[in-house]
Formats: C-alpha cells, sequence, structure tokens
C-alpha cells in the first residue's frame, strides 16, 4: 500500500464499488484520508453511506446548491454509476467543475465512456482519467462494501494523450493506497480484452439459467443443480441494469467474441454428434491445462472476487 492523500473525494454511486474506495482510503490509509461526499440520484439512496461511516456527507444528484457544494474543492470525483449514465452525470457536474479536479470512473467498458467523457466534458477532458478496477462481490450496494476489496487486485487506467501524466499518477496512487495493482491499456484493447473475459462469461452464464428456466422441467433440474450449476452461474447473480449496459455499450468486441464461441461449440457439437472422443479430450485437455496454468499465475484470487465489474 502507498501513501495517498486528499482533502475531498466525491463518489457519485456509493454502491459496492464507491463505498469499497471509500472504506479503503479511510481505513487502509487513514492517515491521508480527507472528507468523502456521496451524491445519490435521490438523497436517501446516500443516507444508507451516511449511516454506516462510510461516507462524511451526502448530496442529492437533482439538489443544485448541494450538488455545488460538494464538488467545491474536491480533489477527485469517481463516477461508480452504470456507463449508461456517464453522459448525464458529466453535464451534471460540469457546471460546478473546478479547474483542479480529476475525475475517474470505474466502468466496465471504456470506448462508449470516453465518447461521452469527451461530449460532455469537451475542452475540459485532460481532467477525466478513464479506469476500471476489476472486482466485485455476489452481495451488491453499500452494506457489501468492504476495505479490502482491492487488496491484489487489477485496476486498469485507460490514460488519454491529454491527460497530464500527473494526473495519471495521481488516480493510480489512489487505487494502489487501497491495495490494487495498476495496469494500463488502450480502450480498444481494454473493451476487446474484457469482452472475452468478463462480458462473454456473464452473457453464457444468464444465458444457461434463462435457457433451463423456459424449459417444462425447470423445476425439477434446479432442484437437482450441484456444483457445477452453482460454479458456472454465479455470475448471474449480478446486477441486470449493468449488465444490460455493458452488453450494449461493448457490442462490437462481444459480438465478435461470441461469434467466436458460437464455432467453438459448433466444433464440439460435430465432435460429440460423431463420437469423436478423441476430439473432445484433445480439447477438454488443452482446456484443463491453460486454466490450470492460470490459476497457478494466481488467476483463483482474482477470480475469488467476482461476479467482476
Amino acid at each position: 500500500m502507498s501513501a495517498f492523500s486528499f482533502s475531498k473525494l466525491v463518489i457519485f454511486g456509493v454502491g459496492l464499488i464507491g463505498g469499497s474506495l471509500a472504506r479503503g482510503l479511510r481505513e487502509r490509509d487513514a492517515e491521508g484520508a480527507g472528507r468523502v461526499i456521496g451524491v445519490g440520484r435521490r438523497l436517501h439512496t446516500v443516507e444508507r453511506a451516511l449511516e454506516l461511516g462510510v461516507i462524511d456527507a451526502a448530496a442529492a444528484l437533482d439538489d443544485d446548491a448541494a450538488l455545488a457544494e460538494a464538488l467545491k474543492g474536491a480533489d477527485i470525483v469517481l463516477l461508480a454509476a452504470p456507463v449508461a449514465q456517464t453522459h448525464a452525470l458529466l453535464e451534471r457536474i460540469v457546471p460546478h467543475l473546478e479547474d483542479t479536479t480529476l475525475i475517474t470512473d470505474a466502468g466496465s467498458t471504456k470506448s462508449d465512456v470516453i465518447e461521452a467523457a469527451r461530449a460532455a466534458l469537451g475542452a475540459r477532458i485532460a481532467q477525466f482519467v478513464p479506469g476500471h478496477p476489476i472486482a466485485g462481490r455476489e452481495s451488491s450496494g453499500v452494506e457489501a462494501a468492504l476495505p479490502d476489496l482491492y487488496v491484489g487486485r487489477n485496476v486498469v487506467l485507460c490514460p488519454l494523450a491529454e491527460n497530464a501524466p500527473e494526473a495519471v499518477e495521481r488516480i493510480a496512487a489512489m487505487w494502489r493506497a487501497t491495495g490494487a495493482v495498476i495496469g494500463t491499456m488502450s480502450a480498444a484493447q481494454h473493451d476487446r480484452v474484457f469482452a472475452s473475459v468478463s462480458h462473454l462469461p456473464h452473457v453464457l452464464s444468464f444465458a444457461l439459467v434463462d435457457q433451463i428456466l423456459a424449459s417444462p422441467d425447470a423445476e425439477l433440474k434446479f432442484s437437482f443443480a450441484a456444483g457445477g450449476f452453482r460454479d458456472f452461474t454465479r455470475i448471474a447473480a449480478s446486477s441486470p441494469e449493468m449488465w444490460r449496459d455493458v452488453c450494449l455499450a461493448n457490442r462490437t468486441a462481444l459480438l465478435a467474441e461470441l461469434d467466436a464461441y458460437t464455432e467453438a461449440l459448433a466444433k464440439l457439437r460435430a465432435a460429440i454428434d460423431a463420437g469423436d472422443g478423441a476430439a473432445l479430450e484433445t480439447v477438454f485437455a488443452r482446456s484443463r491445462a491453460a486454466r490450470a496454468a492460470w490459476q497457478e499465475r494466481g488467476g483463483k484470487r482474482a477470480a475469488d472476487a467476482a461476479p467482476d465489474k
């Protein structure tokens, strides 16, 4: 954990992700922690975070005076809301945004978020440093927030050409203070990578549950579902709203991954239909070895944070 200090952090969306950042900074790096202000679409949505001591003050997004006060003197603003809300949130912030305030986000897609930021911020785009913490839990909401959620987890930053190096380092230092490991990618690379290893698995998990639900003997199937079903469908417990937005925002990369997966399934189907056990075993053995190698590199620890963001 590295030292990081701030005077005021404003979080839009104090749920699991935003709440865990606040708790991580306040409880793991308390010496450098300043005030944390939570902003929600309605005041009651952030009052719980205030009751739990996760934030120091709460403001409603539709309260212009409270919003202006919340953003006054802010070092950093975190957008921890569904990606589809990015443009509207930034438009709401701009009139009260100080020149020294940095903005970052926690969105699971980046190309669409950057496009929204450019449209809303215009000439002030240099103040926005795109980010994506790769962490989550099956539980949601501020009650599920943990001070150690980001320990050993990856946080990807996708710096813009307009970002000053010190701005990128400031956001990186914030996440490092929570115990996170920082990586960087271009937005396009980020969206391709996470379409493959995050977005596609969520779609497959939701699809399997929905397929069984649509069958005439769904209840019987669910009653006998055990470990394999539980492990495969664990991430179907994720937020429908969030994953709807992710799928639509990253549709190009996700469709490419779906097409490739469909081809892989077609090959397995052909092997099963032909009774070709050797072809099946070859695929299964190769996949098993690849997963074992990933797990040896620390993949299990990262996966234990799922559903990932």
